[in-house]
């Protein structure tokens, strides 16, 4: 099956003479997969999904999304993809939750009773409801991302795209968003794209990682028990591997057999594995 994304070795240069050449390996995204975007401030991951989007146009090497190049055909595709970009404040525009969840349907020719089912729709399933008739300006945080999120797919698009979005959450509204995120894949199937730097949100939201370093070179493509049981490849990128992979790494250097988990119930499950050992070794 033709992948629903697929960007070959692209350069971009910016007006200031900036240039970024995304190249190493494609980027290569399969219908219904979740691909998370890994790398330090610097590295790309914007200038990639500005291109996915269609906002910019590459110098060299080629971008096909859903069978298109975006920046010559956006307006083929663009009911099918839905964004959430890393500043929400410029992309909620509707004075109210309401208006700003609907826009997309009004201007896309929905009927007025069609846009209110499908925006009430989209609201109640990400938990938004009770915000429908509240002032956006006011909201916190979490409460914009998930207003941004369900005007993002009132649609119902095919690709989901998620530019840093939980940059300036607390942990309690990262852990919200991460759930329904996760939820939302479980149920739709949608194909969702995320960049990031923050890794500890990688093993949730991941199918599959590509990691760059600074100046857009795709160094790595992996799951992300593969990309994280290689410290060394993070720190070649400038982040910090994750805790557990940092202990377990000193386990294993120690000569204690075991397995790099990416999750905290990994980590448990090893743990009283070895425990379960030692008594048995004990007992013996």
């Amino acid at each position: 099956m033709e992948p629903i994304i697929r960007v070959s070795c692209i350069r971009h240069t910016y007006p200031d003479r900036t240039s970024v050449h995304l190249c190493g390996l494609d980027f290569v995204v399969p219908r219904g997969r979740r691909v998370v975007v890994l790398g330090p401030n610097g590295s790309g991951k914007t200038t990639l999904l500005s291109h996915i989007l269609g906002l910019l146009a590459p110098d060299e090497g080629t971008v096909r999304v859903l069978g298109v190049d975006p920046a010559r055909e956006f307006s083929r595709i663009r009911e099918r993809i839905g964004v959430v970009f890393q500043n929400v404040d410029q992309q909620i525009i509707g004075p109210t939750v309401y208006d700003d969840v609907s826009f997309s349907p009004r201007n896309y020719g929905y009927t007025e009773k069609e846009t209110e089912r499908m925006a009430d729709e989209i609201m109640d399933d990400l938990g938004i409801a009770p915000l429908r008739d509240k002032i956006c300006h006011y909201l916190s945080g979490g409460e914009k991302r998930k207003v941004a999120l369900a005007g993002a797919l009132v649609l119902r698009p095919d690709l989901l795209v998620l530019d840093e979005p939980f940059e300036g959450l607390d942990p309690r509204s990262k852990g919200d968003l991460v759930a329904l995120l996760g939820r939302i894949h479980r149920e739709r199937g949608m194909t969702i794209v995320l960049s990031t730097h923050d890794i500890n949100i990688v093993p949730p939201m991941a199918d599959e990682v590509y990691l760059l370093a600074a100046g857009g070179e795709i160094r790595h493509r992996g799951k992300p028990a593969e990309i994280f049981a290689e410290p060394a490849r993070l720190r070649e990128v400038n982040l910090e591997a994750p805790i557990l992979t940092e202990v377990f790494q000193g386990l294993r250097e120690r000569g204690i057999r075991v397995s790099i988990p990416i999750t905290p119930s990994e980590a448990i499950e090893s743990l009283l594995a070895l425990l379960k050992e030692g008594r048995g070794e004990g007992m013996g």
